[in-house]
Formats: C-alpha cells, sequence, structure tokens
C-alpha cells in the first residue's frame, strides 16, 4: 500500500512538470521544424516549400557573416573568461582575509539581469568613457567603441565576460576545494612549487570542471543575445548580428519565419554538434590524466 501511495506522489509530481515541458518545450520546437519547410511570415497562410529554405541558408551572406561572428565572440570571450575566472579561483581558494565576502562580491553580475546590465553599460561606453578619454587625451577611444563596426564586437565581448565569470569563478572554486592536501604536501616534498604546482597537480584534478565551464561558456556565449540587443541591436552595419538575434529580428518583425525556423533548427544541430564534440574531447583528456 506504502508502495502504491509512494508511486502516485512521484506521478503528481512528474506530470505537471512533463506537461508544461511538452507544452512550452516540445511542442514550439515540433512547430519550429514543421514551419521550416514552409514559407510561413508569422501570420496567414502559408505554403510548402520543402527544403528550399535550407539550400538558402548556405548561400545567404547575412546569415554567414552572423555565423562568423558569433563564433568569433564565442571562442575568444570562452577563452577571457576562463583565464580569468581560474586566477580569480585560485586567489579566493587561497588564505586571504575577508574570503566570504570576496566570493559574495564576485558573484554579483551573475545575479543582475543581462538586460540591465547591458544598458548600464552601453550608457558607459556611450558617455562615460569617451568622456574620459577625451580628458585624458586619448583620441581614439573619444568615441564610443559601440559605434564602430571593427570594434564594437570588444564591448559585447567585455559586457558578457563580465556577468560570465562570476559563475565560472564559482565552479572552478568547488574544482580547488576538492583537491586534498595531501597531494600538495606530497608535491611540495618533491619540489612542485608555484607554476609547476598548477600544472601537475591543480590543473589535472580540477579537469572536470574545466570541462563544465569550457561547455557552458561556448553554448551561452553562441546563444548570445540580450547583450546584443541592449548595446547595439545588431549595428552597427550588422557587425554584431548573432545568429540568435539575427533568428529573432528577421523572424519576428522581418517577414522570414519560415526561413528563420530553418535557420534556428540549423543552429540547434549546431550547438549540440559542438557540445557533444567539447563533451567527448574533455573525457579523452581526462581519459589521460
Amino acid at each position: 500500500m506504502m508502495k502504491n501511495e509512494r508511486k502516485i506522489t512521484f506521478l503528481c509530481i512528474t506530470i505537471p512538470i512533463l506537461a508544461l515541458f511538452v507544452c512550452f518545450n516540445t511542442i514550439p520546437l515540433i512547430r519550429g521544424v514543421i514551419y521550416s519547410f514552409t514559407n510561413f511570415k508569422g501570420f496567414g497562410k502559408y505554403d510548402w516549400v520543402g527544403m528550399r529554405n535550407y539550400i538558402d541558408l548556405f548561400s545567404d551572406a547575412r546569415v554567414g557573416k552572423s555565423y562568423l561572428f558569433t563564433f568569433k565572440l564565442a571562442i575568444v570571450t570562452t577563452i577571457v573568461v576562463n583565464v580569468i575566472s581560474l586566477l580569480l579561483a585560485l586567489a579566493l581558494n587561497g588564505k586571504i582575509r575577508a574570503k566570504s565576502f570576496f566570493r559574495g562580491a564576485y558573484f554579483l553580475p551573475n545575479i543582475l539581469g543581462a538586460l540591465v546590465v547591458g544598458y548600464i553599460f552601453n550608457y558607459f561606453f556611450t558617455y562615460i568613457f569617451p568622456a574620459l578619454a577625451s580628458m585624458v587625451g586619448i583620441e581614439s577611444l573619444s568615441t564610443s567603441i559601440l559605434s564602430s563596426p571593427s570594434k564594437a564586437w570588444i564591448g559585447i565581448m567585455v559586457v558578457c565576460a563580465w556577468q560570465a565569470i562570476a559563475m565560472n569563478t564559482i565552479i572552478y572554486i568547488s574544482g580547488l576545494q576538492t583537491v586534498p592536501e595531501d597531494v600538495y604536501e606530497a608535491g611540495g616534498l618533491d619540489g612542485a612549487t608555484g607554476w609547476k604546482q598548477f600544472r601537475y597537480l591543480t590543473f589535472p584534478l580540477i579537469i572536470p570542471f574545466f570541462s563544465i565551464n569550457m561547455v557552458l561558456c561556448v553554448k551561452n556565449f553562441l546563444m548570445v543575445f540580450d547583450q546584443i540587443m541592449a548595446l547595439t541591436k545588431g549595428g552597427p552595419a550588422q557587425s554584431t548580428e548573432s545568429i540568435s538575434y539575427l533568428i529573432y529580428n528577421n523572424g519576428m518583425s522581418g517577414g522570414q519565419f519560415g526561413f528563420q525556423s530553418a535557420n534556428a533548427v540549423v543552429f540547434f544541430l549546431v550547438i549540440v554538434f559542438v557540445s557533444v564534440a567539447q563533451m567527448k574531447f574533455s573525457s579523452s583528456k581526462e581519459e589521460q590524466l
């Protein structure tokens, strides 16, 4: 009798959650795949066009440009975030005063909304930094970097990194705390200090945490949207148009719902492929160590 009651309780918990997941995730996903084979504009009637949307994707220069920009941003920001996060984690895991305060302070950016942070940095990049640069006499920075097609991506990278470093640092700290002190004591007897200690003792033992951070960073930065919406809206001259922003902008207001649905399906497959490839590569490295 008790077992039946437990099963009923678990079902009562699981079924509503499953129903919500199907309604708000699975069904929209299926509908999006269906629309990718049509010329649907987001309203009214539509016709089936087969694979035409997918074929057109590979000849659309704007789509290709958005993929190049997105991957460039994701790769550079992932490297910057993980280097800074790991350095901060090593510092915050050491024997310093007010350790808990600093950990909480560094985690604050993760709590703030991405759009809010983006609009604040937009104000800084547009007004504060150029004014300071003019006062100091740095002419190259006297105008907003967000207005430069070649520099605007740097502003987006800075904002993305500023927020992402918080969570990555916490994950690295968690990894560092799993390293036994005995390892360092044994390494110290063998003369492993400083860089050698990190390279041969610390880093190999936190490889799983490094893998998690790398996968999460690449996935999140490939899907960048809020920061671009708040900072540049894809400009100037479409130089910072990410894939997610292009899908949203042209799909919702540009009358390309069917075409951008196909783009979304391809983008989904790309993210899955990249994430799986990263996990397999990381697993092979962990096995070697």
